[in-house]
């Protein structure tokens, strides 16, 4: 299994996902345009997509879907209770490429298999997903409040994790958000802090390699490298050796990541 973070933040997210038999987009955040134009930095085609996956229907993770679902024909799976929301965001299109994913549901891709779980945050029905390829597994976690034990039970296990590490405390509370906004994104419904992430990572994580790609970092109220300082020694103070136990990695929201394969 490869994978690619073509953009994540705040501005827009999106991530690729293949293997020789089928290839998975999760979110479109971006304009057509500029998926396209990432898929192309990592060569990869876009008419070999297979299918769009969408957690949620907040602008930054669907921005593209309604365009690339018209341009490649694609079809796309979300919750039912998203598609309410999403359909009037996207444009039209056919009804023969809308297709619903249930929370808890397991959806076959080829040598692909997708596992929906439910997240808290503030959308209609978020959703992470854990995507396997025989014993190789990789999840997605970004936009979710707090993980709860469910969760941690559901995504442990995982070769690569995709997992928020939105913003520092202290500058989100300091920074010019107004407060409403700010209250917001500290809540159970927002996104996860860097000691958020940390903590819940190191209840996660077996210390056998992982690869942990913090993502869906804010561009006003964090930092790459305060993300990874944070997290990194709230791990090793729980006992993991960072770069031996667990590999740290960055993403961005003006680049895709390095084709990574697990």
């Amino acid at each position: 299994m490869r994978f690619s973070i073509l953009a994540s933040g705040s501005t827009g997210n999106s991530i690729l996902v293949e293997t020789d038999q089928t290839t998975l987009l999760f979110d479109a955040g971006l304009s057509g345009k500029q998926i396209e134009t990432r898929l192309k930095e990592i060569e990869i085609d876009p008419r070999s997509i297979d299918a769009i996956v969408v957690t949620h229907e907040h602008s930054d993770h669907i921005k593209g879907v309604g365009v690339l679902a018209r341009r490649y024909s694609l079809p796309v799976y979300t919750h039912e209770k998203t598609w309410v929301e999403m359909d009037r965001l996207i444009g039209e299109i056919p009804i023969e490429q809308k297709f619903s994913f249930d929370e808890g549901e397991v959806r076959s891709f080829a040598d692909l298999s997708v596992e929906s779980f439910a997240i808290s945050h503030d959308a209609a029905f978020p959703m992470g997903f854990c995507i396997y390829e025989g014993d190789k597994k990789l999840t997605i976690a970004t936009d979710l409040g707090y993980v709860s034990q469910r969760i941690k039970e559901t995504i442990s296990g995982s070769n690569a994790y995709i997992f928020e590490s939105n913003h520092d405390v202290e500058m989100l509370r300091m920074g010019r958000y107004p407060w409403n906004i700010k209250r917001r994104i500290l809540s159970d419904v927002g996104h996860l802090s860097n000691e958020d992430a940390g903590e819940a990572l190191s209840d996660i994580l077996e210390g056998q390699g992982e690869k942990v790609y913090l993502s869906h970092l804010s561009q006003d109220n964090n930092m790459t490298e305060l993300a990874r300082l944070t997290v990194k020694n709230i791990l090793e103070e729980s006992g993991f050796s960072v770069d031996k136990d667990v590999k740290l990695l960055s993403t961005s929201p003006i680049k895709p990541t390095p084709i990574d394969e697990i």
